[in-house]
Order: structure tokens, then C-alpha cells, then sequence
């Protein structure tokens, strides 16, 4: 069984060379991510948010990550996601950290925490700046982060 450190290494390098399926294989079957834009996923949803954004952000994605560190049930990394947000054409830097939890070797629970508001007024300027704050404004950019994960992975099926 992999070191836990190792799993999170693995899953960040992966994530540099966009590699989302070798991602996706460090997680659990019962695997839950959350974060502030997707909210909550489970199983395949969560496995297919990393395909989707990496397949979408190919040309433009640079990922970089350090103090990683774990222990027998959870760990944490800290980590960078320089892109191109597509729908608005800016570019964003997101500074993310991120929790781990483990089981049977695969990370069962991953949760992403960042400044909703800072990244919102990267990547949708304006809007973003005066609207970042509301909970208006996260529900529907939440829905049609949503939305277009349900697109994506109906299109994969």
C-alpha cells in the first residue's frame, strides 16, 4: 500500500502533466470532493470534474503544489492552478489548499477551500468584483459549474 504523502504527490503530478486518469485512480470508489464552486461530488461525478477541467483547460493549465504532508488517515497539500477561465477568456491564478482523507490505500474524502470572491473577480472581472461576495452569485456559478459537469459526463456515457 502507498505512503499517503505519496498518494497526494502522485495525484498533484498527475494533475501538472494532465493526467486525469491517473487522478482519478488515487481515488476510492465512494470518493467525495468538495470545493466552493462544485460544491459536493460523489463517485464518478468527482472522478469526472478532473477529466472535464483538465480536458478543457489543456493549452492554457499550470498546476503547481507543495507542503504536502499526510499521515495514516488524512493529509494536506497546498496548490496552485494558473488558466484560462474559459467563458470569460481571463486569466486566473487560484491559490487552493487542500484535505485528505484515506482508505484502503485511495483518497475516500478530498475538500478544496480558496477566496470564492478572489477567484470570482479573476474570472469573471466586473461581475466578479462587485458580486464575489453574494451568495447569489456563488449558487449560480455553482449551478452552472454543475450544469456543465452533467453535460460532461452524459457526452462520456
Amino acid at each position: 500500500m502507498a505512503d499517503n504523502k505519496e498518494i497526494i504527490d502522485s495525484f498533484y503530478t498527475a494533475f501538472a502533466n494532465h493526467d486525469a486518469e491517473k487522478m482519478v485512480s488515487l481515488y476510492h470508489d465512494d470518493i467525495q470532493f468538495t470545493d466552493p464552486v462544485f460544491g459536493t461530488l460523489k463517485g464518478e461525478h468527482a472522478r469526472n470534474m478532473w477529466r472535464m477541467l483538465i480536458e478543457r483547460g489543456k493549452q492554457s493549465l499550470s498546476v503547481k503544489f507543495s507542503n504536502v504532508q499526510a499521515s495514516d488517515a488524512n493529509g494536506t497539500a497546498n496548490w496552485t492552478a494558473d488558466y484560462l477561465f474559459s467563458s470569460t477568456g481571463n486569466m486566473v491564478h487560484n491559490v487552493i489548499s487542500a484535505n485528505f482523507e484515506f482508505k484502503d490505500g485511495k483518497i475516500i474524502k478530498h475538500t478544496d477551500y480558496f477566496n470564492f470572491w478572489k477567484w470570482s473577480r479573476q474570472a469573471l472581472g466586473t461581475t466578479g468584483l462587485f458580486l464575489g461576495w453574494t451568495p447569489f452569485l456563488k449558487k449560480k456559478v455553482s449551478e452552472q459549474a454543475k450544469k456543465g459537469l452533467e453535460k460532461y459526463s452524459k457526452n462520456r456515457s
